[in-house]
């Protein structure tokens, strides 16, 4: 797509508000990552998010709303478990696949009679939501396939001249993409796991929930698609100790959780959270990512993190950002 703007970076919500009302896509903060935000109820404006984007259309768009209440103007129904976690974490991120109402494009469910609805838990952007009289489109703010921005300089380098304005919230708290619930046959279904953990949601609920997180082929909501997340750089996950000698000869970087690995003879090792804090490392596993990129490097390999709380997610994007190079 050629460029089509001088791309703005600036505080001023008056200034998203007047790009929004014409029907163009601005970048937002929020506290998961930066979205790329357009008029959900305007097809002319979602269609230049999967422009810019370079998006393929089957892949749904998360509507983000500026309180739960908003949730009935978009569903039919809301499901008692729906309900339940909603008032439990909202604002925050979690995600909530209903039945939606026909006011939603089909364009933004990839003709799903479901929408993916959240309230973003941050200052700006629910002061922005609060400003415009439409819930707001909002995928990952980065070109398709590469690791999310977390930072309005990170929306910049990926979509600079694609679109004509960014509103810098500063860095983003949690650095992970919401997790996404629905129900299917009153089962509670996760399609994504991110930022509320699954432990978090079953205890709020009481029962178990069921994993659906991969999905390649029409999936149900965002962030199901096997290959995502992708440095440019191959990486590919295990034991650095055990992988170390099958890319000796090659220049490595390693993402680690709290290791150093000051014993591997290595370009450059990335702890996320020496202290051992799942949380910790999360915030900090797509600006890393980012970096590892920026060095001449000819395999990342990342550990395995704890399969639990957080460490679910961040594993969860290392295998998709791995997909392409397997």
């Amino acid at each position: 797509m050629k460029d089509r703007f001088t791309t703005k970076i600036d505080t001023s919500i008056a200034s998203a508000v007047d790009y929004l009302t014409q029907d163009e896509v601005v970048a937002i903060p929020t506290e998961t990552v930066y979205g790329l935000a357009a008029n959900a109820l305007s097809e002319k404006a979602v269609l230049k998010i999967f422009e810019a984007k370079n998006r393929p259309h089957f892949n749904p768009l998360i509507v983000h709303i500026k309180d739960w209440k908003e949730a009935e103007k978009y569903s039919s129904f809301i499901h008692p478990y729906i309900q339940q976690l909603a008032l439990a974490f909202c604002p925050g991120p979690l995600t909530f696949l209903v039945p939606k109402k026909d006011c939603i494009p089909d364009l933004v469910t990839a003709g799903s009679p479901y929408v993916a609805l959240r309230v973003p838990n941050h200052n700006l952007s629910l002061s922005l939501l609060q400003a415009v009289s439409f819930p707001l489109a909002a995928p990952s703010a980065n070109p398709f396939g590469y690791v999310s921005p977390v930072s309005a300089a990170h929306v910049w380098q990926g979509l600079d001249g694609k679109i004509p304005y960014i509103l810098d919230g500063g860095d983003c708290t949690i650095g992970l993409e919401s997790t996404i619930i629905g129900v299917e046959e009153d089962a509670l279904v996760v399609y994504r796991v991110g930022g509320i953990s699954i432990e978090a949601i079953e205890t709020c609920i009481g029962t178990k929930v069921v994993l659906k997180t991969h999905q390649d082929q029409a999936p149900h909501t965002a962030g199901q698609l096997k290959s995502h997340y992708a440095t440019h750089t191959p990486l590919i996950m295990g034991n650095p100790l055990d992988l170390y000698t099958d890319y000796a000869n090659k220049k490595i970087g390693i993402i680690a959780f709290h290791n150093t690995y000051a014993e591997l003879a290595v370009a450059k090792v990335w702890t996320l959270s020496p202290s051992k804090d799942l949380s910790e490392a999360a915030t900090h596993l797509f600006r890393t990512l980012r970096k590892a990129d920026t060095y001449d490097l000819d395999i990342i390999i990342a550990e395995h993190f704890p399969d639990q709380d957080l460490g679910r997610a961040i594993n969860d994007r290392l295998h998709r950002a791995q997909a392409l190079f397997k």
